[in-house]
C-alpha cells in the first residue's frame, strides 16, 4: 500500500506542476505488474448519476480501458436517487456480470444489495464509495479508488485562506446523503478555522437537486452575509454549475467574490468556468480517466484472485493558468503514460 507521506509528496508535485501552468508529465507511479487480461468478461458500471461530471469522467475512462482489455461494459444510471440506484443494482444482478463497478455513491446506502453481490461471488470495485480508500473497503468491495479526500479538502481550504489574505468568510456546501461528503466538508471547516478563517454557514443540500436549489440559496446567502462572504467551498464542482446566474443577477462579476472553490472532482464545465474566469476560481481535480483505467485493472485482479494494487492517485489544484494550459481537454488527464502501462500489464 502506498503510504500517506508518499501520497502527500506526489500530491505536492501535482499541485505545484498544475498551478505553474504546465502539463503533468511525470512518469506513471502506479503498478508495474499484475495479472494479464482475463478474457471474455462482461462488467457493469453502476453510476450514481451520470449528470455528475466526475462520475461521467470515470465512466468514460472505464469504457476506454475496457476496450483495451477486451471486455464488454454495461452502464446503468442511478439517476441521482436512492431508488434509482437500488433499481440499477437489481438490473445488474439480472445481467449476471463477471464484475461490478460502483461509481460515485456510498456502499452502505445499498448494503442489502452488496450482500447479494457478495453471496453471488461477483467481484466489486468502486469509485468514491466511502471514506476508506484502497484495498479491502467495507461492504465486500475489493478496492475503493479515489484520491485522498482529506488532502483534496485541505488543499481547497488552504487556497481560499491564502486568496483572502488569511481571513476568508466561507460558506461550505455538502450533501449528508454521502458520508464522504460530510467528511470532506468537516475537514474543509476544520482547516479554514485552524488557519484563522471564518465559516459563515455550513449548507447541507442534495447534489441531485443542485439545479433547483443553488440559485435561490445563493441569492439568500448574498442577502444574509453580503461582503462578508468571500469564498464558496463545495465538495463537488456540480454545485457551481448553477450558481453563476444568481451571482450575475446580483451584479457580481465572474471573477468577483464570493469565489467558487471546489474540493473535487474536475468536471468539464468547471474547467470551462475556471479557464474563462466565470464564477469559479479553482477545482482540486482528480485524474478521472486514469481512475477509470485503475478500476478496470483492480477488477481484473479481483476476478483472478490476485491482490489489490494499493495504488492511490494524487489530486491537482487547477487554477486559471492550469486550466488554460490544458487546452481543449475536458478533463484533467495527466500525460504520464498510464494507458501504455496498464496495457502492458494486461498483455495488450
Amino acid at each position: 500500500m502506498i503510504r500517506r507521506n508518499f501520497l502527500k509528496t506526489v500530491a505536492a508535485t501535482f499541485v505545484a506542476t498544475v498551478l505553474s501552468g504546465h502539463s503533468y508529465a511525470m512518469e506513471f507511479d502506479g503498478p508495474a505488474s499484475g495479472p494479464a487480461a482475463a478474457t471474455d468478461k462482461t462488467i457493469v458500471v453502476l453510476a450514481a448519476d451520470l449528470k455528475n461530471g466526475g462520475i461521467l469522467g470515470v465512466t468514460n475512462g472505464v469504457e476506454e480501458a475496457a476496450d483495451t482489455i477486451g471486455w464488454t461494459v454495461r452502464v446503468l444510471d442511478g439517476g441521482g436517487s436512492v431508488q434509482g440506484r437500488t433499481a440499477a443494482f437489481g438490473q445488474a444482478m439480472a445481467l449476471k456480470p463477471d464484475g461490478i463497478i460502483i461509481n460515485g455513491f456510498d456502499a452502505v446506502e445499498q448494503q442489502a444489495a452488496l450482500d447479494q453481490v457478495a453471496t453471488a461471488e461477483i467481484p466489486m470495485v468502486s469509485w468514491h464509495s466511502g471514506p476508506k480508500i484502497g484495498c479491502d473497503a467495507p461492504g465486500g468491495i475489493f478496492a475503493n479508488v479515489s484520491t485522498d479526500a482529506m488532502t483534496v479538502s485541505e488543499e481547497a481550504a488552504k487556497w481560499a485562506v491564502d486568496d483572502a489574505g488569511g481571513k476568508p468568510g466561507v460558506v461550505i456546501f455538502t450533501d449528508s446523503t454521502y458520508q464522504i461528503a460530510i467528511d470532506k466538508a468537516d475537514r474543509i471547516k476544520e482547516t479554514i478555522e485552524a488557519m484563522g478563517g471564518e465559516v459563515l454557514e455550513y449548507v447541507d443540500t442534495p447534489i441531485a437537486d443542485t439545479s433547483n436549489r443553488m440559485g435561490p440559496l445563493t441569492t439568500s446567502l448574498l442577502q444574509k452575509y453580503g461582503n462578508k462572504w468571500t469564498h464558496a467551498l463545495a465538495i463537488n464542482d456540480i454545485y457551481f454549475d448553477f450558481m453563476g446566474p444568481a451571482l450575475a443577477a446580483a451584479g457580481i462579476k465572474g471573477d468577483g467574490s464570493p469565489k467558487a472553490v471546489a474540493a473535487g472532482d474536475g468536471s468539464e464545465s468547471a474547467f470551462q468556468r475556471i479557464r474563462t474566469g466565470q464564477y469559479q476560481s479553482i477545482t482540486v481535480a482528480e485524474p478521472l480517466n486514469l481512475q477509470g483505467w485503475q478500476l478496470v485493472d483492480e477488477l481484473n485482479r479481483a476476478i483472478q484472485g490476485e491482490d489489490c494494487s494499493g495504488y492511490v492517485t494524487a489530486p491537482a489544484v487547477v487554477n486559471t493558468d492550469g486550466a488554460t494550459a490544458m487546452g481543449d481537454s475536458p478533463i484533467f488527464d495527466p500525460d504520464n503514460g498510464y494507458r501504455e502501462a496498464y496495457a502492458k500489464i494486461w498483455g495488450k
